[in-house]
């Protein structure tokens, strides 16, 4: 599965808007969405659809389908749920160092 192109994304104008009126989102390329300076939710494309990954529990993405407009409400209202929920409250976990020996 692929990051969707220019040409796709196009096709998620709609769904784009909604997102951009989220005051605690931030574009910071098209379809590239960040909380707090930490990637957030991109778009993937692949034969069986469009996809969004989003980090629903603040350190994982989640891979939701937003072909069609009832997959795209869906995904707004779990952005919405998370930004309201304490799950990016939390701190990001801390980079993994490696031991040396």
């Amino acid at each position: 599965m692929r990051h969707i192109t220019r040409e796709r994304l196009e096709e998620l104008g709609p769904l784009l808007e909604r997102l951009r009126r989220i005051d605690e989102l931030t574009e910071k390329r098209p379809g590239g969405f960040s909380v707090k300076s930490r990637a957030f939710l991109h778009f993937h494309e692949d034969p069986a659809g469009l996809f969004a990954d989003v980090r629903l529990d603040g350190s994982e993405f989640t891979r939701m389908p937003v072909s069609d407009p009832a997959e795209q409400d869906a995904l707004i209202a779990a952005v919405e749920a998370t930004l309201a929920s304490a799950a990016l409250a939390k701190p990001y976990p801390a980079a993994r160092r490696s031991r040396s020996s």
